[in-house]
């Protein structure tokens, strides 16, 4: 097996991925300011990766096959927008830089569905559902423009070298903990975005398991060689996050979408994961169906359909 080097691997998304690809017998190398990337790392690194020498230190001091770059700034308006936009596009040159100018062959880049453009105050509407990958982009805040910016980046160094790079936009990433009860990134439990239809509804009930999200960057680095360079890959889970098909909520929370969502019957996700499944063979396997551990409607929950 090789050794991939993961930044961000204390993260939410990171810790699944250094734990699947180290069972997977992969040494893996951990690179994260922050405590808690997981035992299963071979090393672990507190780098700075906004800073261009240290990035190109740490890349030529472990010399990996490939590069998960996941470390960013991970929830919009957390900190004042140009930090956002500054700390996240320097992390993707930086990387993407480093590991072109010293033969990384393999780079995957973490970038975002928040890329379409939705939760827009002037308003948004998809231009079809489900949304896949030839969708426009339309980035509104710092964090969506810097996740653009980062694909832009990779493509960038995709066509000046050797080194084989793609990006992957993981949706809504809930892991183990988060089924469990414990807060997601958007400080809501699972299950409060599941009777809430107004906090999921904004991104269009997107969600995926970190595991599945780490399985499908896995298979993702794994197939770069054989991929055409500069590809992006949507990875969601297989339903939607939401108890009711989305031909009925979607009209409710984001105006505009009637005309397209009569078309998600059943549990149909806002967003396509085909792509993946045809050029990678990946499908997701858990649904909120399953990892949920206590889905019991909060007390007194707003039912959408309900009328006073």
């Amino acid at each position: 097996m090789s050794r991939v080097l993961v930044t961000g691997s204390a993260g939410r998304l990171g810790r699944s991925v250094v734990s699947t690809l180290a069972a997977a017998g992969h040494e893996v190398i951990g690179v994260d300011r922050a405590p808690g990337t997981p035992a299963e790392a071979a090393v672990t690194l507190p780098a700075d990766l906004t800073d261009t020498g240290e990035t190109f230190e740490v890349i030529a001091r472990f010399r990996p096959e490939s590069v998960i770059h996941l470390a960013a700034i991970a929830t919009p308006f957390s900190y004042p927008e140009s930090v956002i936009f500054k700390v996240n596009t320097r992390l993707a040159f930086n990387v993407c830089e480093a590991a072109v100018a010293l033969g990384v062959p393999g780079v995957v880049v973490a970038s975002s569905p928040t890329v379409m453009g939705y939760g827009a105050p002037g308003g948004w509407a998809p231009q079809y559902l489900p949304i896949d990958e030839e969708h426009p982009v339309l980035p509104w805040n710092a964090y969506n423009l810097s996740k653009v910016t980062a694909e832009q980046t990779m493509r960038a160094f995709a066509r000046a070298g050797k080194t084989k790079l793609a990006a992957v936009r993981p949706c809504f990433v809930i892991p183990p903990e988060e089924w469990a009860g414990a807060p997601t990134q958007a400080g809501h439990t699972v299950r409060e975005r599941l009777d809430r239809p107004e906090l999921g509804g904004v991104s269009l009930f997107n969600y995926i398991d970190s595991r599945d999200a780490a399985e499908m960057i896995g298979v993702l680095s794994e197939a770069l060689p054989e991929l055409p360079n500069g590809e992006i890959f949507f990875a969601g889970a297989a339903d939607a996050l939401a108890r009711k098909p989305l031909a009925d909520l979607l009209p409710q929370v984001v105006p505009g979408t009637e005309p397209f969502a009569a078309g998600l019957t059943g549990t149909a996700p806002a967003f396509s994961t085909a792509k993946a499944e045809r050029l990678l063979g990946w499908q997701p396997k858990r649904s909120w169906r399953t990892e949920l551990k206590d889905d019991s409607p909060l007390l007194g929950a707003a039912d959408p359909h309900s009328h006073p």
